[in-house]
């Protein structure tokens, strides 16, 4: 029995919320990369988000009672992957390794590697030595997996406008989460690669993977790991930037979301239509010589079918909607607490 099984049944005390004061504040950025761009305002409803993200031992609960199968313990589809060497159809999830030597480029194949067998519990195989934490975030879950537990558990995964606003903890307009210091005081503030990715972490924040919920200061709305750690899911489709500031204060998008699934696939790869969706927050393998998206600004495209060492997700729940369609371990454990 893993580290992971002998974590179901506990209290899941990790799984707290907080209420996100709905706001209108400036979205995005036009001071790093070009898909953050440009920087324009939006309205968003207040809501509820889970405080951390979801863990292996959440998870694990979800597993046991529903039965569910994440994409990365199942074979993938040939007709999604035209082309595909049958060898590579079996099921696994993208493992980071650190390369051997100084690597060429920045070519991704060098230190991500398809690893069959690697999934929640095994999150880098089957022969890996680094087992599922079980106060650790969740990591190797699809899209497809976060959207089932957060059905399960009665709640959502947040849009990317509804990601942003929670992440940047009511400080307008500041570069991190904590403000426009990146390590105050010289104090790290979350968990992001040190040194020179992807060969040396100093390992100043003392984590070479994922750390446990709670590591790290909480940003101004009680929201753990909102920044680095794990990369986090939204619902949203992916888009090559932001749209066109509103021309009036009367036209400001409310709680928008992006919808067009076409538009989100990758133009290079035409035969191979996966959509993407929008990963917000950075994880630990964000370094300053590589990946600067430990920022709420920050956006990345994922494919909704492909699982890493790196990304997880939390959930939310919207004003008006009750979490109590669901009978579950998870939500009875939740419900006695708060008696």
């Amino acid at each position: 029995m893993d580290r992971v099984e002998q974590a179901q049944g506990r209290p899941c005390e990790d799984n707290n919320e907080v209420f996100v004061p709905g706001a209108t504040f400036v979205m995005g950025s036009d001071e790093h990369y070009p898909e953050e761009r440009p920087a324009h305002p939006v309205t968003v409803d207040g809501f509820w988000m889970d405080a951390a993200p979801v863990t292996n031992r959440q998870f694990a609960m979800f597993v046991a009672a529903t039965g569910y199968v994440t994409m990365a313990e199942r074979a993938p589809d040939p007709k999604d992957y035209p082309g595909a060497l049958p060898h590579m159809l079996n099921p696994g999830a993208l493992v980071f390794e650190p390369p051997r030597s100084l690597p060429r480029g920045r070519d991704m194949s060098q230190w991500w590697h398809f690893t069959f067998g690697a999934d929640w519990k095994n999150p880098y195989g089957p022969k890996g030595t680094f087992l599922a934490e079980a106060d650790h975030p969740v990591v190797q879950v699809a899209y497809e997996d976060a959207r089932a537990y957060a059905a399960w558990i009665g709640k959502d995964l947040p849009t990317e406008a509804e990601w942003e606003l929670a992440a940047r903890g009511g400080l307008e307009g500041a570069e991190y989460a904590w403000g426009d210091e990146f390590m105050p005081k010289g104090q790290p503030m979350a968990n992001t690669w040190h040194g020179s990715f992807p060969i040396r972490n100093t390992l100043i924040d003392g984590f070479a993977r994922t750390s446990p919920i709670g590591s790290f200061p909480a940003n101004g709305y009680g929201l753990y790991d909102m920044i680095g750690n794990v990369w986090e899911w939204t619902s949203d489709y992916w888009s090559q930037t932001h749209p066109v500031p509103a021309a009036k204060p009367c036209c400001v998008p409310k709680n928008p979301r992006r919808e067009d699934r076409t538009e989100s696939c990758d133009p290079r790869q035409p035969a191979i239509r996966i959509p993407r969706r929008v990963l917000k927050g950075g994880s630990h393998l964000c370094a300053p010589n590589y990946c600067r998206r430990y920022r709420p600004a920050a956006r990345h495209a994922q494919p909704e079918d492909t699982s890493t060492t790196h990304i997880g997700f939390r959930c939310i729940r919207r004003r008006g909607v009750q979490a109590d369609a669901v009978s579950s371990p998870l939500k009875a454990e939740q419900d006695e607490q708060n008696i």
